[in-house]
């Protein structure tokens, strides 16, 4: 589990076994399908129905379960369903001042692209120009980062959307420096 940006980790599924499943004031992404999100909606076969309310993701209080698998092909992660209401609840979190796990199965690829995503989208805290521009940035502070072609695809299309001129960014101070509350 690594500190990417005050109060804000990335992480595997041991990270969150270790040091944050059953503690207090932690907040948690589950960027990952198996288990946590098909666990949590009880279906043990092939997943929720795509016409399921919950089908992208789903939230307990301080805790968002996405059905999120790293898919070879970018259309696979939806920006509207899955992505933008990842980021809305990093955004709470970030107001609310309480740490966020964000970890995947592995740790490599999901949860820090998210974790780079939202760095770069919301706290500016990463480069913005390019999604290579903010790779080069956030591998310093992850090395395992290592997406898989799905998902970097997917933030290749919509990097000008997520980051682009009057994109959304929190925490940015007119001097341009970035405050995560913590």
């Amino acid at each position: 589990m690594i500190e990417v940006h005050s109060g804000l980790f990335v992480g595997d599924d041991i990270d969150y076994i270790r040091h944050v499943a059953r503690q207090a004031g932690w907040a948690v992404v589950h960027a990952c399908k198996l288990p946590y999100h098909k666990e949590l909606l009880g279906n043990h076969t092939a997943g929720a129905p795509q016409n399921h309310p919950e089908y992208y993701l789903a939230r307990r209080d301080d805790v968002l379960f996405l059905n999120i698998v790293d898919a070879p092909q970018g259309r696979f992660f939806s920006k509207e369903h899955l992505i933008d209401p990842t980021l809305s609840f990093l955004d709470e979190m970030n107001e609310r001042g309480m740490p966020v796990l964000i970890h995947c199965n592995q740790g490599e690829s999901r949860s820090p692209s998210l974790a780079l995503l939202y760095m770069a989208a919301r706290l500016r805290a990463l480069p913005t120009e390019s999604l290579a521009a903010a790779e080069a940035a956030f591998r310093p502070l992850y090395p395992m980062y290592s997406p898989k072609p799905g998902i970097r695809e997917h933030l290749l299309q919509y990097w000008d959307q997520y980051c682009g001129e009057g994109a959304r960014g929190i925490g940015s101070t007119a001097e341009g420096e970035v405050t995560w509350v913590s």
